[in-house]
Formats: C-alpha cells, sequence, structure tokens
C-alpha cells in the first residue's frame, strides 16, 4: 500500500502534473490489462488443471496495478538513487525489481509482482517508447476523459512562510478583534 500510494502521488506530481484525465486513463488501461491477462489465465487454468498448482487463482490484481505504478514511475525516472536499508543504492528503475526479490526471499508468491511488471512495461513502451520511435501515439487519452478531468480551474500555489507554515490572515498588533 505504501508503494501504491507513494509512487503515484510522486507520478501525479511529476510526469502528469495537470493531466488528471492521462493519469486515470493510465490505470484504467492498466487495469483492463490485468483483467484480460487474469482471464487468459484463467482458461488456461479450465483446460490445464495442473497449471492450477502453479498459478495461483488472482482474485485480487490491486498489488499488479501498485507493481505497474511503481515500474512506470522507475522508468520515467531513470536518474533518481534509491537506498534499501541502507544496504545498497540503485537507481530508480531497478525498484521493482528489488522489490519482487526482497519479496521472494520473504516466501511470497512473485505472480502479482511479475504481472505488474509486465503490465508496466506494455505501458511504458507504447506510451513512452513507441512514440518516439514511430511519431504515432497509440495509447492517446480520449478526449471525453480529459473533458471530464482536465476542465478543473488550477489551483494557486500556497505561499510559505520560513517555517514551513501557510500564511494566515493574522491580525494587526494595535487592532480591536472583531
Amino acid at each position: 500500500m505504501f508503494f501504491l500510494v507513494r509512487h503515484s502521488k510522486l507520478l501525479e506530481e511529476s510526469s502528469f502534473r495537470g493531466k488528471t484525465g492521462d493519469y486515470v486513463y493510465m490505470l484504467l488501461v492498466g487495469a483492463i490489462m490485468l483483467i484480460f491477462i487474469n482471464f487468459g489465465l484463467y482458461t488456461v487454468m479450465t483446460y490445464y488443471p495442473e497449471m492450477g498448482k502453479v498459478l495461483p487463482k488472482l482474485m485480487f490484481l490491486a498489488p499488479s496495478l501498485a507493481f505497474m505504478i511503481v515500474y512506470v514511475w522507475g522508468r520515467r525516472n531513470p536518474h533518481i538513487s534509491l537506498n534499501f536499508w541502507g544496504l545498497f543504492t540503485f537507481t530508480a528503475p531497478y525498484l521493482p525489481w528489488v522489490i519482487l526479490a526482497f519479496g521472494m526471499l520473504l516466501n511470497q508468491n512473485p505472480i502479482f509482482d511479475l504481472l505488474g511488471i509486465f503490465v508496466g512495461h506494455i505501458y511504458y513502451f507504447l506510451e513512452d517508447v513507441y512514440p518516439r520511435i514511430s511519431g504515432r501515439r497509440i495509447l492517446a487519452t480520449p478526449t471525453f476523459i480529459k473533458n471530464l478531468f482536465d476542465n478543473a480551474p488550477p489551483q494557486e500555489p500556497i505561499q510559505l512562510r520560513p517555517m514551513g507554515r501557510p500564511w494566515g490572515e493574522g491580525q494587526q498588533l494595535g487592532q480591536e478583534q472583531q
């Protein structure tokens, strides 16, 4: 949950600043891809029951969606250095793999993490790499989603005092309170 909230916020503040519709569309595309992959895995397990011993039933896909967000954030911020519990330092694109390895050390099933990395890679490739190669953007956000989410007026930045607190209206000295 921590990774979902933290990296979702970082993505919204950097890559998707002022583009809420694009962010919602990324989540929607990721969720739809995960549902189709889940359906495909379920179909395979129906015809090949022995695969059910290897692949768990994926009833809850939120961990995979969270991993997709971490993967996209890491790929879009390749120069950020991270530290894992003070043991070693690595750059942001390796974060999903470090979390995956740590989860495997704790005996967690890696299928959710791998699905998130796979879907995140597909999204990153189609949204960031392919348009640079071909000049076409396959995952362009539909206009109705942009109109639905991006028409909010921009907020004025809050002015902060030196101690990091927002300015209040305050009272002038010697003036009576109303």
